[in-house]
């Protein structure tokens, strides 16, 4: 049985995640990393991208995060992300409504950096259909 290590996702709004678990790839802004139990330290932005969480027993979990940071420390990993979703609950309809929603924002801004930051939103929710290839 392999080592586990502690590891917390964690978003703005709350504790998403906080479990003893074998192995996480991490979307980093330089490219995806693995931690295992007795990683190195590393402070990494992140990118777009799933997180993939293996723990005890063969458990898989994955998460769409955007933005924020990863901390791998002598306790474990930290990640803190400006978004984390679930893709196992996440529903097909829930998400092109969403995209929808977004598409809309960017057409009805009257400002640049309103319709930046729709864009950006809009970019990000059409990743997570290309990753679930929806």
């Amino acid at each position: 049985m392999p080592d586990t290590f502690k590891f917390d996702l964690v978003s703005p709004q709350r504790l998403v995640m906080s479990a003893d678990v074998e192995q996480v790839v991490v979307p980093g802004s330089e490219g995806d990393f693995t931690m295992l139990a007795h990683h190195a330290p590393v402070l990494t932005g992140l990118r777009p991208g799933v997180l993939e969480i293996a723990s005890d027993g063969g458990k898989q979990s994955r998460y769409f995060i955007r933005g924020g940071f990863a901390e791998v420390g002598p306790t474990g990993l930290t990640v803190l992300a400006e978004t984390a979703i679930d893709l196992f609950e996440l529903q097909a309809d829930t998400l092109l409504g969403a995209i929808k929603d977004a598409e809309e924002d960017v057409a009805d801004a009257k400002e640049d950096a309103v319709r930046d930051r729709a864009k950006t939103k809009l970019d990000h929710l059409r990743q997570v259909q290309a990753t679930l290839n929806l």
